[in-house]
This record gives structure tokens, C-alpha cells and sequence, in this order.
């Protein structure tokens, strides 16, 4: 069949770390000349979409903050859908509090609907211990993501998992997660592309988080071995719908038999 959207994973598929992956650019560029709509969807709520913008062009991708959907983009997307001005105490980065203020949430610490957490690099225990008592008194339970370690050059370090996961364990309170590999993101996306999910494709690197949101989501799914899952960590698995060495062997296919 002949996609018509796609959903793009970033670290790992259109770069990895501060380089680019082969292949990344022209497939992007492929997309742009078929009209082809596609979103880059991360669960990177730190980062605001101008941000992302700005690292795909310093790799010579181009494209517009319209094209980014973040978890914490889609975790105030959820909240505003759900309670619309609600009252929301905020733990996390830049990008989540742009999302949260565009979508028109008060962020407060008083007569709190939602506790909202995505990762803080300046978390304090006061932080934890203020979220933690406004949701013993009711406060809904939301987490952008579930990601339990996140990359650096110097290793992995903790991840919004960890950090929700320490909130969770004080108060018993379970959160909803947004990000892949939930289905939430991904929904909104295809919602936004106005697609239907037998349109759509789920690209990604990683088996756990970018191939089992888009099966989560029913959606077909293409795992390039470029980043952090290998062919031998899916054996025993459920497949993705492709699994191809890079993008630019995925292009051939899409050139050669129009998929």
C-alpha cells in the first residue's frame, strides 16, 4: 500500500546525539516533493518544538514547529481536552511549560486539578513532596512519559520513568503516561493529519517505545536499525511490519514498489 503519513521518531532516526543518521535528510526531502504529510513525534517534553526545529535543520532538514508533537505537547493536549483551564502543578522543563501555557492551563500550586511531571533537570524534594501531597488531595495523576533512563555523553541517567516512578511509589498513585510507547501521541497526530490509521506508518529505531506505540495504536510500523534496537532484540517477538538497515534501503522499496 501507499502511505499517506508518516510518524517520525527523532533521536535515533533522524540523528543520533549530535550527528546525523544516513539517509535522514533525503528521506525528509523524499516526503517533502510526494506532499507527502508527516509529523516527528519524540517524548522529549524538555525541549520546545522550535528547538527541535532548529536541531533538524543544523542537520539540513528542514521543517516547521507545526511538524513537532511532543509528549509534553500532547500531555497538555490530553489535559486541555479533558478540563479545559484547568489548574495544573507543573514539574518539568522549558517545554512543558510552554505546552501547558499555550493550551491555556494555569500553572499553580493551589486548587490543583492535575499534577503534571515530565523531566525536571532542577528537580528538588520539595517538588516531589508538593506533588506528591496535592495528589492525596485528589489531584489527577499525569506523566509525560515513561522513559526510565534517557542518554548522555557520559551515559544514561535518569528518566521521567524514574522521577514518576518516585511519586508513585510515595503516594500509590498510578499516572497516565502520554508518550510512546502509549497510543495517545500518536493518535493525536494522525487526528491533526486528518489520516485514517490504515494510512498511516509508525518509523522508528526503538522496539519498545516507537514499534510498540505505533502496534498499540494499530498502525503499521517500520524499525530502521539505526539507533537503538537490533534484529535480534525483536526474535521471539511480535514484528514490526518492516525492518530495514537505514532509511535509504526503505526509499528504494518506496521508489521501487511504491509502498
Amino acid at each position: 500500500m501507499q502511505y499517506k503519513g508518516y510518524l517520525i521518531d527523532l533521536d535515533g532516526t533522524m540523528y543520533r546525539g549530535n550527528s546525523p543518521i544516513e539517509g535522514a535528510k533525503e528521506f525528509i526531502q523524499l516526503l517533502q516533493q510526494r506532499e507527502i504529510p508527516h509529523m516527528f513525534i519524540t517524548n522529549n517534553a524538555s525541549n520546545t518544538p522550535k528547538a527541535a526545529v532548529e536541531k533538524l535543520s543544523s542537520f539540513g532538514i528542514q521543517t516547521t514547529e507545526s511538524h513537532v508533537l511532543t509528549s509534553a505537547i500532547a500531555a497538555a493536549n490530553h489535559v486541555k481536552n479533558e478540563h479545559p483551564g484547568a489548574n495544573v502543578y507543573m514539574i518539568g522543563g522549558e517545554g512543558l511549560q510552554e505546552a501547558v501555557e499555550e493550551s491555556g492551563l494555569t500553572i499553580t500550586s493551589q486548587s490543583v486539578d492535575y499534577v503534571m511531571v515530565g523531566l525536571d533537570r532542577q528537580l528538588t524534594y520539595d517538588k516531589l513532596a508538593q506533588a506528591s501531597l496535592l495528589l492525596q488531595e485528589g489531584a489527577n495523576f499525569i506523566s509525560t512519559n515513561i522513559d526510565a533512563a534517557v542518554p548522555t555523553d557520559v551515559g544514561f541517567v535518569p528518566g521521567n520513568g524514574a522521577l514518576t516512578k518516585a511519586i508513585t511509589f510515595s503516594t500509590g498513585v498510578e499516572p497516565i503516561f502520554i508518550g510512546k510507547p502509549k497510543r495517545i501521541m500518536l493518535d493525536q497526530a494522525m487526528d491533526q493529519m486528518e489520516l485514517d490509521r490504515n494510512d498511516v506508518i509508525m518509523v522508528g529505531d526503538n522496539y519498545d517505545t516507537d514499534i510498540m506505540a505505533g502496534m498499540n495504536a494499530n498502525i503499521d510500523t517500520l524499525m530502521v536499525l539505526t539507533g537503538v534496537s537490533t534484529e535480534s532484540d525483536v526474535q521471539g517477538r511480535k514484528q514490526p511490519t518492516y525492518i530495514e538497515d537505514n532509511l535509504f534501503t526503505w526509499m528504494d522499496r518506496i521508489t521501487s514498489s511504491n509502498v
